[in-house]
């Protein structure tokens, strides 16, 4: 699992089955500072997050599917909680 902010939402008219319903997020890991910081990636929204929120995610195939219900999902990332503080130390 890592943290990430919420940069944006996707909308996509054509996509496979198992993310009907589901409202895609683009995040953006966070790090300490003077880390490279990953690039940003699509995630499924299973806490109800939105732009700017920080939330934890989930980035392992086979959880994610359980969270979703389909064991054939074609799905690696999932938003599993929104965080209301960050505390590093």
């Amino acid at each position: 699992m890592l943290i990430a902010r919420v940069v944006g939402t996707l909308v996509s008219t054509i996509k496979h089955p198992a993310f009907h319903g589901h409202k895609l997020l683009l995040v953006q890991p966070m790090h300490l500072r003077g880390r490279n910081e990953e690039e940003a990636f699509v995630a499924i929204d299973a806490a109800h997050a939105g732009v700017g929120d920080r939330v934890l995610v989930m980035r392992e195939g086979n959880s994610a599917r359980q969270i979703v219900g389909d064991d054939t999902a074609p799905i690696i990332s999932v938003v599993v909680g929104v965080l209301d503080s960050v505390s590093w130390g």
